[in-house]
């Protein structure tokens, strides 16, 4: 008799959430990852003594790496098999995590963040992949998502207050050595448990394609970046119509390949096409809040780190909670009503930010964190699952991918428009009588800056600090009222484009329709 070495997840049965829960350790793992540098930055500035360029590159070539290649790591997923990409990423994740842990100089740690931009980009579009591939019925795959959702929520909750533990216990690199056993079972379980699912008919992996992506993505990130911080310069006009130009060429070129890297039509789904929109736009307005938000706990408010963490959990557990229960409501109510509904109270909580003090107690706080989550939970669980439902599971990592960089984009210029609101109403404060000018012009550069400053000034320092928080606190007055505007618009254009969507309750009877899509979506034409 033949043995069927076909994975327990792949044949059904519970070893279906044993895989899930596989899939959630790598979500959690680049969640964490994603927030305990900003903790860590302070004592790895004073051991390697970075320049002020190599600490943005520190903090920033992650992020432009993990962008420009999602995309393309979607698609090569779809090619080789999306459970060797993920065991591949996470052995390479964490051996490189080992390297950012041990680096001697600047110049190693912007190498090894960049190279662990390059192992986190197989993971999220895998991980999501592999959930289409393993959960065929849509009420299974509607909870998996939320507890995929959940988890990145829990991750980015955990990681500032595991970050915080282990910054008062061991040394900075502590940080990055967490990743390894999570890694190694994920690795250990994942290769008995996990399906191995791919595209049967990929076609090439088109490198032109890969570096177009790479650098158009890149590009424009940077671009919003740097505009950003040092104001609208040569460099930066260079690398935004360089990224443009270079992302226009991407999608003619996939839009003339036999098989492309990225199926553009894809976005003739409306409702693909909404929930790509719907995430971009809500990562952009809620980045002002979440970029400032350790700040205002922190130096405005003067708890220590793992304090401001602690602070902040009321938004994951909102957010766990509406992710589990997510698909659900939106099969009681209609898909657009829970998006739409979950992004307007963002916008709400947002607004309510635009009356807080230094002095706001924690209830008031947390109460708006409360509300963020539950709406964010929502929101983005349902946009998943409309996002994975949309497309055939041959696609699936592909169509993953332009999620996560719909994220990735949404913060790039979130972080810019209303970082660039904050900064710029911050930097006008009038400086107190008797600070020395060298102290008032470290403390215009950042709230940081003034805290560091005012040490040793006495009576003028302790002034120029109520100064500059004041000062901060009506730019992120402001920035929260922009935020909830964004947030009001994206919940009314949601609306629009989520029209008659809905979530299926069964699976297909068949495995497509004619034109490739799931059959249960066959009839969604673009409008």
């Amino acid at each position: 008799m033949t043995r069927d070495t076909t994975p327990a997840a792949a044949r059904g049965g519970a070893a279906r959430w044993l895989a899930l829960a596989v899939l959630v350790l790598a979500v959690l793992l680049v969640a964490v990852d994603a927030t305990v540098l900003g903790l860590a930055t302070p004592f790895l500035s004073e051991d390697l003594r970075p320049t002020g360029t190599q600490l943005l590159w520190i903090g920033d070539i992650y992020s432009f790496v993990i962008a420009g290649l999602l995309v393309s790591m979607g698609g090569l997923g779809d090619r080789i098999g999306r459970k060797r990409l993920l065991l591949a990423g996470s052995v390479a994740f964490g051996g490189i995590s080992v390297l950012n842990a041990y680096a001697g100089s600047p110049e190693t740690m912007i190498v090894a963040r960049a190279l662990l931009g390059v192992a986190g980009a197989t993971l999220m579009p895998a991980t999501l992949a592999l959930i289409r591939n393993l959960f065929h019925d849509p009420r299974e795959r509607s909870l998996a998502v939320g507890i995929w959702g959940a988890m990145a929520s829990a991750g980015a909750a955990v990681g500032p207050i595991v970050g915080g533990f282990l910054l008062e216990h061991f040394w900075w690199g502590s940080v990055f050595l967490i990743n390894l056993p999570v890694m190694a079972v994920l690795v250990l379980v994942g290769a008995r448990l996990l399906p191995e699912s791919r595209n049967p008919h990929p076609g090439p992996w088109d490198l032109p394609s890969v570096l177009l992506s790479l650098v158009g993505i890149v590009g424009v990130v940077y671009a919003v970046k740097e505009a950003a911080a040092h104001g609208v310069r040569g460099d930066a006009v260079a690398a935004g119509v360089l990224g443009a130009a270079a992302l226009f060429w991407f999608v003619r070129r996939q839009l003339t390949l036999p098989v492309p890297l990225l199926d553009m039509r894809l976005f003739q789904h409306r409702g693909f096409r909404g929930a790509v929109l719907a995430d971009l736009l809500t990562i952009l307005g809620l980045s002002g809040l979440v970029f400032f938000l350790s700040q205002y706990l922190q130096l405005v408010q003067g708890r220590d780190p793992l304090e401001a963490g602690l602070a902040e959990i009321p938004a994951a557990v909102g957010a766990v909670a509406a992710g589990l229960v997510a698909g659900r409501a939106a099969r009681r109510f209609s898909v657009r009503a829970i998006v739409s509904g979950g992004l307007a109270a963002v916008g709400l909580a947002l607004g309510a930010v635009t009356l807080f003090t230094e002095h706001t107690g924690y209830p008031a706080l947390g109460a708006v964190l409360l509300v963020v989550g539950v709406g964010a939970g929502f929101s983005f669980t349902v946009t998943a699952d409309v996002l994975l439902g949309s497309v055939p599971k041959e696609e699936a990592g592909a169509a993953s991918a332009v999620s996560e960089t719909a994220y990735e984009l949404g913060a790039a210029l979130g972080i810019a428009l209303l970082g660039t609101i904050v900064t710029g109403v911050y930097r006008g404060f009038a400086t107190p009588p008797g600070v020395p000018a060298a102290a008032a012009s470290a403390a215009h550069e950042s709230l940081g800056g003034a805290v560091q400053a005012a040490h040793g000034l006495g009576g003028s320092g302790a002034a120029l600090v109520a100064a500059a928080q004041e000062s901060f606190m009506s730019g992120l007055r402001i920035a929260a009222g922009a935020g909830a505007l964004i947030l009001l618009l994206t919940a009314a254009t949601a609306w629009v484009l989520l029209r008659g969507q809905r979530l299926a309750d069964a699976p297909p009877k068949d495995a497509g329709a004619a034109d490739g899509r799931p059959a249960h979506l066959a009839g969604d034409r673009a409008e």
